[in-house]
């Protein structure tokens, strides 16, 4: 890529745009905590909603002051003066200092959506940036529709920009509202834009084809100086381009000038990842759990060597790496894996060639150890001579029976252990046999162990291996669990999905008592 020492505006859309995805909604204080986020990252302008289509966004805008909150709606409607239109007297009240508006470029949508001329469109786009641009406040003009618009009438499409900047428009946005237009087109039409205006150009851009990212960096390579985003990439349909992807890219791979607290990507990424109650994609770019890290034999083997198939040092962002072991791991990377959980461990009293044969045969009945690293942990420890399990189940029995005059169902669970030489049996009912299991061996265990009481279960999870086996199929369950300062993921493999949960259980309360203080 091209480089430049110019000035990259970041312009975050979470709170908009964000908001679109679905499964994704927002309380007031969720997007105070993610406005703080992204402050204190240095995202330049945070576009925190819509606050003339609703109260919430109206209350966000009236309880936070900040030179960065961007507000945002449409230009007036048609047959209405701006200075009269509903929306923008409401956007006037709770915006500071920065507003965006967004206006039709295409033919087909001011025709056939607004219902209008295309002359009035331009009047609309006019009339709005200059009711804004009066009252000294920074307008950004988004470009609804773009690049669409610019391919199939391309004199309209500049009609529309030159409106808004001659309006006072200081900066145009270019979308790709579709998401179907192809970074190469992007990089030339945002190209031939740049030299006929001289507002700031900028881009928006949807990831319908999957290309949201690259069609970010096109523009940026042709003139583009303000970038629009998602710092996740979720929103409206396929979502929008990832914010944290391009930051990096532009940080670390080019001379742009993007100034961020860079190396708090992965933690900003994720903490917005648990405000918004999603799931972090693992393979998220530069922040997801599995961006740096190896399975496959050779690049495993390469890593252990000081060569890894890394493009960047995962520190600069805020990652980690590390290896995942599997049936593809050889006697290198288990001696890697088995320094990185024991530092005094002496490997060869418990050979890598003993571990990676016991890997192999376990996977065979479907264990994968590589998001269990508390599983594994156990299992070597176990495969030394003098290793003494904390406690034993002698005999597990659970009942589920449906009660009467009612749809609900209703659980027990018998558990009987044996710890320092006594037998302990607890009886517990739950929410289902797995809750009700869960909660006799806390309680048979928490008599004889009483540091296990701040252990909890913060994620629960169930696989089918062979699915063709229908209801006989093996299960593979991963449990992670947490106290005030650690969590950690075991797994349990049966036919069985209590057995199998079970284990997994075991083993989370036995990592504890033998690895946790």
């Amino acid at each position: 890529m091209a480089t430049s020492k110019d000035k990259i505006e970041l312009y975050d859309t979470t709170l908009r745009d964000g908001a679109g995805a679905q499964g994704i909604s927002f309380s007031i204080e969720d997007k105070r905590e993610i406005f703080k986020l992204l402050d204190e990252y240095g995202v330049d302008l945070i576009e925190g909603g819509y606050p003339s289509s609703n109260p919430k966004d109206a209350t966000f805008f009236a309880k936070t002051d900040s030179d960065k909150l961007v507000a945002f709606s449409s230009t007036c409607k048609s047959g209405c003066k701006a200075s009269e239109d509903k929306g923008l007297i409401e956007l006037n009240k709770v915006s500071n200092k920065v507003v965006c508006l967004f206006g039709k470029a295409s033919v087909k949508h001011v025709e056939n959506v607004l219902k209008t001329t295309k002359e009035n469109n331009l009047k609309m786009i006019y009339d709005s940036v200059k009711m804004f641009a009066d009252l000294n406040k920074r307008v950004i003009f988004d470009a609804e529709h773009f690049f669409d618009a610019y391919s199939s009438d391309a004199d309209y499409a500049i009609e529309v920009l030159r409106a808004a900047e001659q309006a006072g428009a200081d900066t145009l946005c270019l979308c790709d509202s579709n998401g179907g237009t192809f970074p190469s087109d992007i990089g030339r039409i945002t190209k031939e834009i740049s030299k006929k205006f001289s507002a700031k150009i900028g881009i928006h851009a949807h990831n319908d084809t999957g290309m949201a990212v690259a069609s970010t960096l096109a523009a940026v390579e042709n003139g583009a100086r303000h970038v629009q985003g998602t710092f996740l990439g979720f929103g409206e349909r396929a979502g929008n381009a990832n914010l944290s992807t391009v930051v990096c890219n532009l940080k670390l791979k080019t001379d742009y000038d993007v100034d961020v607290k860079i190396e708090t990507t992965t933690l900003v990424g994720r903490k917005i990842a648990e405000i918004a109650n999603i799931t972090l994609d693992h393979s998220m770019p530069y922040i997801g759990k599995n961006a740096f890290f190896h399975k496959a034999g050779a690049h495993a083997d390469a890593m252990t060597k000081g060569e890894p198939y890394e493009h960047i040092d995962p520190t600069l962002v805020g990652n980690t790496t590390g290896v995942l072991l599997s049936e593809y791991s050889g006697k290198a990377l288990v001696a890697q894996k088995l320094k990185s959980l024991f530092p005094d461990l002496d490997v060869d009293s418990i050979t890598s060639k003993e571990v990676s044969s016991r890997i192999k045969n376990l996977e065979l009945g479907g264990y994968r150890f590589e998001g269990a690293d508390a599983s594994f942990k156990l299992l070597v420890a176990r495969l030394g001579k003098s290793y003494a399990p904390p406690f034993e189940i002698l005999d597990y029995k659970f009942q589920s029976q449906k009660q009467d005059k009612s749809n609900t169902g209703m659980s027990s669970a018998s558990v009987t252990i044996r710890a320092n030489g006594k037998e302990t049996t607890a009886i517990k009912d739950g929410n289902g046999p797995v809750n009700a299991l869960d909660c006799a061996l806390r309680s048979a265990l928490c008599s004889t162990f009483p540091k296990l009481k701040d252990v909890t279960l913060i994620d629960y999870k169930v696989r089918v291996i062979d699915s063709k086996m229908a209801t006989g199929a093996t299960v593979r369950v991963l449990i992670t669990s947490k106290d005030s300062e650690s969590s950690w993921t075991t797994l349990g493999v049966s036919t069985d999905i209590l057995e199998a949960s079970l284990a997994a259980l075991c083993d989370s309360f036995e990592y504890k008592l033998k690895f946790l203080s």
